[in-house]
């Protein structure tokens, strides 16, 4: 449920507007040196400010209880928490009575049975992915090797030079636009993943599709791969230690890391919450009027995702190599 993992396990709670969010991390080795900087530059790049993004900016300040001591973990779970300060809440009262499209409002009701707290989308909210990211920066504490992201399409844009201009213009028209988001890691041992249920695809997949808004998750080549024979898209391999001459396959065979570069692409939905007047079902009259949304919102919500996602599959490699290494 809010718990991801076996021995790299994370555990996260809180609602958008309550007092506080936050994560418990257990599995981080006893020793393991705490990174600072690197969570709080991790932190900040998730944060709003930019063009396209929300104006609900919090401090985000890490606020650590336990499991790490004098620079260190400890070996007992990690626990970090975030207040939330900025917090606008009679903006969601009307979604009760009419639910926004695309969003968990009416689901989030039906599932919960009306007791969920449905403030800023409640525990739905993107909000919630700076655990994510908490969590994730101290995973790549433990991982060998590099992880880089980067948006690499939003909307019909392809050009990231031209970002800001676009958004701005999706903005103006209180509309919104998904994107596409690349993660390259290098450096992997050759051997992570636990074929069937536990391989490299499968794991990170669970994690990233757990991720509000995320509708598309590749590996390699992915759906391009349907342009290929199987005498082109096989990685023929030219030395040793596995390196391939291509990599169709994203670093990956049987489920399992073959030492060449792991890529993921992840496709990122518009966001549901848009201030355009919509058509939708108001559940106390029992007819379909106009929904007029209100809050603090973003036209393009990959634009923050992308630190989202590359701990997010930090968090998946970080406990395949606890398994790996379990079975030395």
């Amino acid at each position: 449920m809010n718990s991801f993992g076996r021995l790299f396990r994370v555990t996260i709670y809180g609602e958008s507007h309550q007092q506080a969010i936050g994560v418990v991390i257990d599995g981080v080795k006893p020793g393991t040196k705490f990174d600072e900087a690197l969570l709080l530059n991790d932190l900040e790049r998730r944060k709003a400010g930019a063009i396209g993004t929300t104006k609900r900016v919090e401090p985000d300040l890490p606020i650590i209880t336990s499991g790490i001591y004098n620079g260190y973990a400890t070996g007992s779970p990690i626990h970090i928490m975030f207040e939330n300060k900025n917090t606008k809440s009679t903006d969601y009262d009307n979604l009760l009575k009419q639910p926004r499209p695309g969003h968990a409002d009416y689901t989030g009701f039906v599932k919960y049975q009306g007791y969920n707290d449905n403030r800023g989308g409640g525990h739905f909210s993107g909000r919630l992915t700076t655990t994510i990211v908490t969590a994730g920066s101290v995973a790549k504490m433990m991982l060998k090797g590099s992880i880089e992201s980067n948006l690499v399409q939003v909307g019909t844009l392809k050009d990231m030079k031209e970002l800001d201009p676009y958004l701005k213009t999706v903005s103006e028209a209180f509309d919104s636009v998904g994107g596409i988001i690349e993660i390259k890691v290098n450096g992997l041992e050759v051997g992570l993943g636990e074929p069937f249920f536990d391989s490299v695809e499968s794991k990170i997949s669970h994690i990233l599709f757990s991720i509000p808004a995320v509708k598309g998750v590749e590996f390699g080549i992915g759906f391009k791969g349907i342009e290929l024979k199987g005498s082109e898209f096989n990685d023929q391999i030219i030395d040793e230690t596995g390196k391939t001459k291509t990599n169709h396959n994203g670093g990956l065979n049987g489920g399992i890391t073959n030492g060449n570069e792991l890529v993921v692409r992840v496709f990122v939905k518009p966001a549901s919450s848009i201030f355009l007047p919509q058509e939708t079902f108001d559940f106390e009259s029992k007819t379909i009027k106009t929904l007029k949304i209100e809050g603090r919102h973003d036209a393009c919500i990959a634009r923050r995702a992308v630190v989202v996602l590359e701990n997010a599959v930090a968090i998946a490699l970080a406990d395949l190599m606890l398994e790996r290494q379990a079975r030395l």
